[in-house]
């Protein structure tokens, strides 16, 4: 989304098999951008063998040995979906009396945009950043160590910035043709085990 980092009420990294989300929240946090950080997620079929307690929970344990001290980190450990990630997130805070006008919502990078979609329909009055780790596409490849899942996972992600819409889930988006373009020719060369 080239959004730029700025201090914000709180951070929100939202649960994924990418350990690097909660890298990032951490380093983030370190500069000063925001006093709190709130890891969402439960599990999906993609990060159950990975992160078995859960994917917050995990991010927080990573956070923790990254110097982010326990108490500006909080928990949102059911949420299975992005709309859930934000829900939950949103009640969580509300419950413990923390106010938000702003946020920087941290995500695998391909996911910013669908996050970005899903906050503002879910949550539409609050200032969104989005944020992930500045890295080249090879790079990330690399970071995962899975070539197939990180294309897979980008395809599905950019069905659901459609759909998603489509459904009332998320804003409407819109995507160039040069990106459907490619998001079809992937999905003819077969990456198509997270679409729906």
């Amino acid at each position: 989304m080239h959004h730029e980092p700025r201090p914000c009420d709180i951070g929100v990294g939202l649960g994924s098999h990418d350990l690097g989300v909660a890298i990032h929240a951490a380093d983030l946090f370190h500069c000063g951008l925001f006093p709190r950080i709130v890891f969402t997620g439960a599990n999906a079929p993609t990060t159950v063998e990975r992160f078995p307690r859960g994917e917050a929970v995990h991010y927080r344990e990573h956070a923790l040995e990254l110097g982010v001290p326990d108490g500006a980190i909080l928990v949102e450990p059911n949420a299975r979906n992005t709309g859930e990630n934000i829900e939950f997130t949103r009640k969580l805070l509300a419950d413990d009396g923390i106010e938000v006008r702003s946020l920087i919502l941290i995500s695998r990078p391909y996911q910013q945009r669908r996050a970005y979609a899903t906050c503002k329909k879910l949550w539409p009055e609050v200032e969104v950043i989005c944020s992930s780790r500045p890295l080249p596409l090879a790079d990330y490849i690399r970071s995962i160590g899975d070539t197939k899942r990180v294309v897979d996972m980008l395809v599905g992600d950019t069905q659901r910035i459609t759909v998603y819409a489509e459904r009332g889930f998320a804003i409407h988006q819109d995507v160039p043709d040069n990106v459907h373009a490619a998001y079809e020719r992937l999905v003819a060369a077969g990456y198509t085990s997270r679409l729906i």
